[in-house]
């Protein structure tokens, strides 16, 4: 890890952690909704959308969408959620249709309008999913703040604990590679390294939120999915990049390449974890 990419984390986490911890949640969504657009921005330039225009109208239809969503939640009793919970389910689905797209690499690999098409809807699926999802766990109560900075520890403590073990271990059981053609690095060691910190870290907090031990089991299933979607999300960039042959997906963050290349676990992850909160009741 070079000392810039170290900077800018040690920069970057304190603020995101303080954030969803003391900004109210119209505030942060707002926060968020910057955040995710400048990340569905560089999505539509992996997209192969290079004209500036195009992309800024697609842009802003997309911040339109965000907008309605909260205006159609308002309601005479002070507001719904509903409409918010259907687009965290439509959210997941869309994950689970871009485990198969996957598994077919070159399904809209051509330089052609269709598979910009495809990639467009795939971006508003990602993002405003995402989005709704993390308003939806800020707001909910109690702790709903405290359930948000959970999550999003359970997709940075997958992701160093798969670092680590990857790096000391990767190989050692397993020989074949975890997703070879996308991201050809990423090992089965380090997915099950990432998996056992982030359950760690789950368990913990939410007994340090106030979770009972009943609630543990339900807890625990959906941390092992939130982050085998953040998984997800990250391979499903990759497969993005390896379609336009590019590294990174921005040069924003000294370091660590663009937003997307910072939020795309979060996207998958955060709708898997809202969902889940939603049925299990915690």
């Amino acid at each position: 890890m070079t000392k810039t990419r170290l900077l800018a984390a040690l920069i970057m986490a304190p603020v995101a952690i303080l954030s969803v911890l003391l900004v109210p949640t119209p505030v942060l969504a707002a926060l968020a909704a910057v955040v995710f657009l400048a990340a569905l921005w560089e999505w539509l330039k992996l997209a192969e959308i290079d004209d500036t225009l195009a992309r800024s109208t697609l842009l802003l239809c997309n911040a339109a969408v965000m907008a309605a969503l909260v205006w159609g939640s308002r309601s005479a009793q002070g507001g719904s959620f509903a409409l918010l919970q259907l687009v965290v389910l439509i959210g997941v689905a869309w994950w689970l249709l871009a485990l198969l797209w996957m598994k077919h690499y070159h399904f809209a690999s051509d330089h052609d309008s269709h598979a910009r098409a495809f990639k467009l809807l795939a971006g508003t699926l990602a993002v405003v999913p995402a989005w709704c999802a993390l308003g939806l766990i800020h707001a909910s109560q109690p702790n709903g703040h405290q359930w948000l900075l959970l999550a999003l520890l359970l997709v940075w403590s997958a992701d160093s604990g798969a670092y680590f073990a990857g790096r000391h271990l990767g190989g050692r059981f397993f020989k074949r590679r975890l997703a070879p053609r996308i991201s050809p690095n990423k090992t089965i060691e380090g997915l099950l390294g990432g998996i056992a910190l982030a359950l760690a870290i789950a368990l913990a907090g939410a007994l340090l939120i106030g979770a009972k031990p009943a609630q543990l089991p339900a807890i625990a299933l959906v941390a092992l999915l939130t982050v085998l979607f953040s998984v997800a999300g990250d391979l499903f960039e990759s497969l993005l990049k390896r379609h336009v042959g590019a590294k990174d997906s921005g040069h924003v963050i000294p370091g660590h390449g663009g937003v997307l290349d910072r939020v795309d676990s979060v996207l998958a992850a955060l709708p898997v974890f809202a969902l889940g909160k939603m049925w299990l009741g915690f």
